[in-house]
């Protein structure tokens, strides 16, 4: 029986000729990732179980990103506690303020992470990387801590789920969208443990930004990875950037799925997830009567370039209604400084929003975005448990950054419209 993309991988990094689903792994990694909440746990756990050093400098990457500019003293003395651990092990990949980005923003952009590699993260979003044709996925601190001590982890290959993208998405859907549309379908347990691999000639039509988003909300879908093929597109954005040599992987003919799916990419509309979970999806047109008190634009799902356009293109010239708190935060201080460049972070003050330099902050209820008990916030986050953002009474409505911008404007959801 032939191999999915993400069991050639997981063959080639543990150095085997093939791998099944089920099978026990030892593979070599070429990232581990953390951020400022989960590295001073690993961290502990490194010098708990007496390592000294780290397998490779330039393979471990440490982010701070969640709380930072840091909002508290515990804040601080975690980051405190990272910046101690990446100079003493002279962690080349470490993103302190002024340099750091959301991490699964950032790492792509910087060309940390490239197709064919086998990454870890102390994040559950670190599936996000599958968009460049790369197995990722989330691991807790103490697997963290043994993968940036031997460069090793070990993993069950996972059975994999084929969607198969058909047709081009309509001018007022994205990648939010698609993701949205099958975690609704499927459940948030509906691909659990599994590699949900995206293929057909939809792909082609999907921006690396729409590819990002799709395969960081893998997790939201219970996966284990998510993975798209390697293209042209893929291609170009890598070209000039990668610190290593990509290595593209292509589904046997033969692979084995547990399912194939079909999804058409023109029959998507704009999409909300209702609270409390991600599987609780309608038609944004279906929820226009539900007025709002917060809209958030960013976060490792959809903070990129293109979703600051999608947001300007919105609310250009035009003002968020009374009542609406709008805020905007761009996922790396390379986008932030192209917001400033192209005069959007003008437009967008002018809209009545505030920007904030790069954080996850609102995501996770951090900071710079909290919300009281009874209020409701459209959000482009990826999650939107009891209490995910705020008090446990107030309600988070996932989107597209079209339909979130739309809905600052209205103080209501409103369905995005086409260009």
């Amino acid at each position: 029986m032939g191999m999915t993309m993400t069991q050639k991988i997981l063959a080639a990094h543990a150095g085997l000729e093939t791998v099944s689903a089920g099978q026990l792994i030892n593979a070599k990694l070429d990232i581990v990732l953390g951020n400022d909440i989960t590295t001073p746990v690993a961290v502990n756990e490194f010098k708990k179980a007496g390592f000294d050093s780290v397998f490779d400098k330039d393979r471990v990457a440490i982010v701070l990103d969640h709380f930072v500019p840091n909002k508290d003293i515990k804040a601080a003395e975690q980051s405190k506690q990272c910046r101690e651990f990446a100079c003493a092990h002279c962690v080349s990949h470490f993103y302190d303020v002024g340099k750091m980005g959301i991490e699964h923003a950032l790492l792509p952009e910087q060309g940390v992470v490239t197709a064919g590699d086998c990454i870890i993260g102390a994040d559950s979003h670190t599936c996000t990387y599958g968009a460049l044709g790369a197995f990722s996925t989330g691991v807790g601190s103490t697997d963290m801590a043994a993968g940036m001590a031997t460069g090793m982890a070990w993993f069950k290959v996972p059975a994999a789920i084929r969607f198969e993208l058909k047709g081009k998405l309509p001018a007022n859907c994205s990648g939010k969208d698609v993701i949205l549309y099958i975690i609704g379908m499927i459940g948030v347990d509906g691909a659990l443990y599994r590699s949900m691999e995206f293929t057909g000639e939809g792909v082609g039509s999907l921006s690396m930004d729409d590819r990002l988003c799709i395969c960081n909300m893998a997790i939201e879908a219970g996966a284990k990875n998510g993975i798209f093929p390697v293209d042209d597109t893929t291609r170009a954005y890598m070209k000039d950037r990668c610190e290593r040599q990509p290595v593209e992987y292509t589904p046997d003919v033969d692979a084995e799925y547990e399912r194939i799916i079909e999804i058409d990419l023109s029959a998507m509309v704009p999409t909300v997830s209702c609270p409390h979970l991600p599987e609780n999806t309608k038609p944004a047109s279906e929820l226009s009567n539900i007025k709002i008190d917060q809209v958030v634009i960013g976060s490792c799902t959809n903070g990129r370039m293109e979703d600051m356009e999608t947001a300007y293109r919105v609310l250009n010239g035009k003002k968020i209604a009374d009542g609406v708190r709008c805020i905007i935060i761009p996922a790396t201080m390379q986008i932030m400084r192209e917001c400033v460049e192209r005069g959007y972070v003008t437009a967008f003050i002018d809209a009545g929003a505030v920007v904030s330099t790069p954080t996850c902050g609102p995501c996770l209820g951090g900071y710079m975005g909290i919300l009281a008990a009874g209020e409701r916030c459209v959000a482009t986050t990826n999650r939107n448990f009891v209490g995910r953002m705020g008090h446990v009474d107030s309600e988070v409505y996932l989107a597209s950054p079209a339909t979130a911008a739309a809905s600052a404007l209205t103080g209501y959801i409103t369905e995005a419209k086409g260009e």
